[in-house]
C-alpha cells in the first residue's frame, strides 16, 4: 500500500483546487430558508469550467479523449468540490464513465464517454433504490425481449435526474443477477417526480414503466453493478472528507479570534480537547478513504474483499462527518446556525452524506457478514 499520489494525480488536484477556488458555498438560497430545492440545475457555468480544465475526461481512457487516470483522482479532486460545497455531479458522472469504460461495449464507450469528457452528456446514477433502505438493483427488474430489455420499478433520490441526460439504473434479473441500464432521461416509459434531500439540491423520484432499452445500451456484466456502488460510495466518503476539512478549519479560525475572559476561546483546554478528537476522526477518515481507493484502484489482494475496505472508509466517513459538524456548531456557538454564515450548510450536507449509500450501522453490518465469511487469522 502506497499513499504516495503520483505527478498526474497531484496535478489534478492543483487544477481543481483553480477552478474551485472561484465558487461560494453560499452562491444559492439557504436550504434552510427555501421551502423547496436551492436551484432548478446544477452549477451549469462551473461545470464548464471543469470541462475546460479537462477535469470531466479525467477518468476517461485516452482513445476517447481523456486522460487515462484512476478512482483515487476522482477521490482527489471530489474533496477538493465539497470544501466549496460545489453543485455539480461529479461523483456520479465520474463513476458512471468509469463503469462504462470498464464494462460496457466498445460500441457504447464511443457513443458515450467522448461526450462526457466535454461536458456536452451529463450522466447521473440511481443508486438508492425504491426507499434507499433496499439494495437499489432489487428496485427495478428487467427481462429481454428480443433484442430489447423491458424494465419496471422505482428508484429514489436521484441526484439532478431532471436535468441530466442519461440516468445510469441498476436492475436485476429474473435469475437474479444486477445489470445496468443508461436511460435517456426522456425515454418513454420515464417519469420523474421532484424529491428535495437534506442538501436542498434536486433529485428526483425516477419511475421505469415498460421502459425499452436496446441490448446496445446495456451493461450485463454482473460485476458491473458492485464495483459502481464501491465507487460511488468511496466518492461519497471523499465528499466526507472535503467537507470535514474545510469545517474543522472554519471551526480553528472562528476559535482563534473569538474572545471570552481576555483570552481566544481556542486557547482553553476544552475547546482544544474537543478540536483535537476531530482532527484525529478526519486523519482515520482519510486514512481508510485511501485505503480504500487504492484497492478499488489496483485490484490488490487483502484479507478481505474491497468491499470491506469500502465498509470501513464509509463507517468512518459517517461517524466522522457528523462528529465533526456538530462539534463546529457547538464552538461556534449561535453564530453557527446563523444563516448568513455558511457553517449550516455544511452541516446540511453531512447529514446527506453521512445517510447516503447507507449511514455507518449498515456498513457496520455488512462488515460484519464479511469478517464472518472470511476469518482472519
Amino acid at each position: 500500500m502506497d499513499f504516495t499520489f503520483t505527478e498526474e494525480q497531484q496535478a489534478a488536484v492543483e487544477a481543481a483546487k483553480a477552478v474551485f477556488s472561484g465558487v461560494a458555498p453560499d452562491s444559492v438560497p439557504s436550504p434552510a430558508l427555501t421551502p423547496g430545492a436551492v436551484a432548478d440545475d446544477f452549477d451549469r457555468a462551473l461545470w464548464r469550467k471543469l470541462a475546460d480544465a479537462d477535469l470531466l475526461s479525467l477518468l476517461i481512457a485516452p482513445e476517447h479523449g481523456g486522460a487515462g487516470l484512476d478512482p483515487i483522482a476522482l477521490c482527489l479532486v471530489l474533496r477538493e468540490s465539497a470544501k466549496v460545497l460545489a453543485r455539480v455531479p461529479l461523483l456520479e458522472s465520474g463513476a458512471a464513465a468509469l463503469t462504462i469504460q470498464r464494462y460496457a461495449t466498445e460500441e457504447l464507450c464511443a457513443e458515450v464517454l467522448p461526450g462526457v469528457g466535454t461536458g456536452d452528456l451529463v450522466v447521473t446514477v440511481a443508486a438508492h433504490g425504491r426507499t434507499g433502505h433496499e439494495p437499489a438493483d432489487l428496485a427495478v427488474a428487467g427481462h429481454q425481449e428480443g433484442p430489447e430489455w423491458v424494465l419496471d420499478g422505482v428508484q429514489t433520490a436521484v441526484p439532478w435526474a431532471r436535468t441530466t441526460d442519461r440516468i445510469l439504473i441498476p436492475a436485476h434479473t429474473p435469475d437474479g443477477h444486477a445489470v445496468l441500464a443508461l436511460v435517456p432521461r426522456t425515454h418513454p416509459g420515464v417519469t420523474l417526480d421532484d424529491q428535495v434531500p437534506t442538501s436542498g439540491e434536486p433529485h428526483a423520484e425516477v419511475r421505469l414503466d415498460s421502459v425499452r432499452i436496446s441490448d446496445r445500451g446495456m451493461i450485463t456484466d454482473p460485476a458491473a453493478w458492485e464495483w459502481l456502488r464501491n465507487v460511488l460510495t468511496t466518492g461519497t466518503c471523499a465528499l466526507a472528507l472535503g467537507i470535514g476539512a474545510r469545517v474543522l478549519d472554519m471551526t480553528s479560525d472562528y476559535t482563534s479570534k473569538r474572545e471570552q475572559f481576555g483570552y481566544p476561546v481556542a486557547t482553553f483546554q476544552a475547546v482544544a480537547c474537543q478540536t483535537a478528537d476531530r482532527f484525529i476522526d478526519l486523519r482515520a477518515m482519510e486514512a481508510t478513504l485511501w485505503q480504500a481507493a487504492w484497492r478499488l484502484t489496483t485490484e490488490a489482494a487483502g484479507p478481505l474483499p474491497l468491499a470491506g475496505d469500502v465498509a470501513v472508509a464509509k463507517i468512518w466517513a459517517s461517524e466522522g462527518v457528523r462528529r465533526v459538524v456538530q462539534t463546529a456548531q457547538h464552538l461556534h456557538g449561535g453564530f453557527g446556525a446563523d444563516t448568513d454564515y455558511p457553517l449550516h450548510r455544511y452541516h446540511a450536507w453531512a447529514k446527506q452524506l453521512e445517510l447516503s449509500l447507507g449511514p455507518a450501522a449498515a456498513h457496520e453490518e455488512s462488515l460484519g457478514e464479511l469478517i464472518a465469511a472470511h476469518p482472519l487469522g
